[in-house]
């Protein structure tokens, strides 16, 4: 009996070991798959939107899995960029997704899988009664003009107000001017319900007196730094406080015929402390981070503000500025 006892004893403490290492759906979404999914970067298909999961539901979960844990060519990294979860916690992400479109998808697509109904077959009657075809026309004869109605295309508009049906939604840099510095109840960030989220200033206004950009929230905030349009504190208790800007420049050698990215720590330290970028984002040791276009579009990188609050990725020459010759000079 002690042995049985002992058995079961060591069968829960097993699973309360698996269930305390492997994550809820829930939170694995939050940590790894929200910065895509939330918003739809890279074409990933929106959380809770049924009309981007209702083709992948078709393929079915398997095919989900699949590229959840392996990735693909469109974006997508191999769990989610975090090596560090299992395949069930892979899952169980996945799993999460589906059930908050399974519902609507399904009621969507149920007209579309009815077979259409077979055209009734024409009887010996309906032959009979059937205009009979025009005989041919004599040689000399000239046949009547008939203006034939012309087709004409109807004209692509979005009536429903979705932003899956606007051309430019399947990339961010290419929002509408509309969707740009949206009020705080529309924002996508601040309770839309809540009664504080109504008093609250709504971006447009309060940027109207600021140079304006080309990406972003539409603010060229270095010129308004520079312009002395805008004081950044440092401490909220003390408006005297001043923080410690670096001017030092870092080149990042780019292979290729692409110029260097010059990054120039005085622009950004003039208003973020170290710690909103180090360690979190960058490691601050030489080599240990990996860059690359792709995940700065995927949102990581110099992609948490850049393309979303600062100047967008296409704005190309303003980060690759060291032409290669000027670089080999230098280093000669």
């Amino acid at each position: 009996m002690m042995t049985s006892l002992l058995r079961s004893i060591a069968v829960m403490l097993l699973a309360a070991a698996a269930g305390a290492q492997a994550q809820s759906g829930k939170a694995v979404y939050d940590k790894a798959c929200v910065a895509c999914h939330a918003a739809g970067i890279a074409g990933a298909p929106k959380y809770g939107n049924a009309q981007d999961w209702q083709a992948r539901l078709a393929r079915g979960a398997a095919a989900l899995y699949k590229v959840a844990l392996e990735g693909n060519t469109r974006g997508m990294p191999p769990r989610g960029g975090r090596s560090d979860l299992s395949d069930a916690e892979v899952k169980a992400a996945v799993d999460y997704m589906l059930a908050a479109v399974k519902p609507a998808a399904t009621k969507a697509a149920a007209p579309a899988e009815r077979a259409p109904r077979p055209a009734p077959a024409r009887t010996e009657t309906a032959r009979a009664a059937a205009p009979a075809a025009p005989a041919p026309a004599a040689p000399n004869a000239v046949a009547p003009a008939v203006s034939a109605p012309v087709a004409t295309a109807a004209p692509a508009t979005n009536t429903t107000g979705d932003a899956a049906a606007d051309v430019n939604a399947f990339n961010r840099l290419l929002r509408p001017p509309a969707a740009n510095n949206p009020p705080p109840s529309r924002d996508g960030i601040h309770d839309p319900q809540h009664d504080g989220t109504l008093a609250l200033q709504a971006p447009m206004a309060s940027f109207t007196l600021l140079p304006s950009g080309s990406g972003g929230n539409r603010v060229n905030w270095v010129a308004a730094l520079s312009q002395n349009k805008i004081a950044p504190r440092w401490d909220k208790a003390d408006s005297k406080a001043q923080g410690t800007v670096m001017d030092l420049n870092i080149v990042r050698e780019v292979k290729g015929t692409m110029p260097n990215v010059i990054f120039p720590h005085k622009q950004h330290t003039e208003w973020l402390d170290c710690s909103n970028c180090h360690p979190a984002i960058f490691i601050p040791q030489k080599g240990a981070n990996q860059i690359s276009m792709a995940a700065i579009l995927l949102g990581q990188k110099c992609g948490v503000c850049h393309g979303k609050v600062a100047f967008p990725v296409s704005e190309c020459r303003l980060c690759h500025a060291q032409k290669k010759d000027a670089a080999a000079t230098a280093a000669r």
